[in-house]
Parts: C-alpha cells; structure tokens; sequence
C-alpha cells in the first residue's frame, strides 16, 4: 500500500482541483445571479439556482469522499477513554467495511438513478441539460469513497495488527 500512497496523493489533489473549480464556478454563477437582479443591464437567467445547486451537490458528496482519506469525520469518541484499544481497534474497522458497504450501494443505485430516472428528465429552465447530471454525484463520491476507505481500511488494520501505517 505504500507503493499506491503517492497514486492515492494524486488521486486526492485532482479531487480538490475540481472541487476548487466547482466553487469558483458556483460564485461566478450566484454572482452573476446576484448583479442580474440588482444592476439592469446584466441579465438574470433562470437557470443560475438550478446549475448553483447542482455544483453544491457535487462539492459536498466530493469533499465528504476526501474527508474519509483525511479521518476529518465526525466521530463518536467520547466513549474511547473507557474502551479497550483494541475494542476501538476492532470498531474501527467495523466502521470502514461499513462505509466500504455504503460506497458500493452508492455506485449501483446512484448509477441507476442517474441513468434511469435523471435520463428521463430535463431542467425546466435549461431544457438542453439533462437531470442526470443532478443524479450524478452519488456514484462519483461512491467511487471516491471507494478508493479512499481501502486505503482507510488498510491503515486500520494495521493499526489492529500492531504495524502502524501513516
């Protein structure tokens, strides 16, 4: 796993390129949003909330997906103190087959949706844009997920094993 480290670096700082490019996207739209309404001869197209929520929607299920390589999740941790390490161990890794079990549905249904039901339907006020692309960030931060709890996963195992990983 230490050999895949500096792919799983690149992997990571593509993912916070986009995200950084959706945000810069999403202020120039709600901003483009925000002078069209306040100065006359900027126009206010109706689809601005619509693309804004979908970029929004991407950047959260994409920056939660980062979270996971980072351990930056809420966690319930209060009870540690009176646990046995390796009871914290155990739970640990319980935890990652868990979100690696949530990372699979979310490809195979979010890949359903987004192909079943979001194919089928367009945005009113962008009439060109299919919905699928609303749909399509589930099986993308599944994937991401996916990739970013093995490596979680590998490292909390070592840790049960008693090799420390960084």
């Amino acid at each position: 796993m230490a050999k895949l480290k500096p792919l799983y670096d690149i992997v990571y700082k593509i993912m916070m390129v986009i995200c950084k490019l959706l945000l810069i996207a999403d202020i120039v739209v709600v901003s483009m949003t925000v002078a069209g309404r306040y100065v006359p001869f900027i126009p206010d197209p109706a689809w601005t909330e619509e693309i804004t929520l979908t970029l929004m929607s991407y950047m959260a299920v994409l920056s939660a997906a980062m979270a996971i390589r980072r351990n930056a999740h809420i966690r319930m941790t209060s009870l540690d103190p009176y646990l046995p390490k390796m009871l914290i161990k155990v739970l640990d890794v319980v935890a990652d087959i868990a979100v690696l079990i949530l990372a699979v549905i979310m490809i195979v249904i979010g890949w359903q949706y987004a192909t079943g039901i979001g194919a089928k339907g367009f945005y009113p006020s962008v009439p060109w844009l299919s919905k699928m692309y609303m749909y399509l960030p589930i099986p993308i931060a599944g994937i991401a997920m996916l990739v970013f709890e093995i490596e979680a996963l590998y490292r909390d195992v070592m840790k049960l094993t008693g090799k420390e990983v960084q």
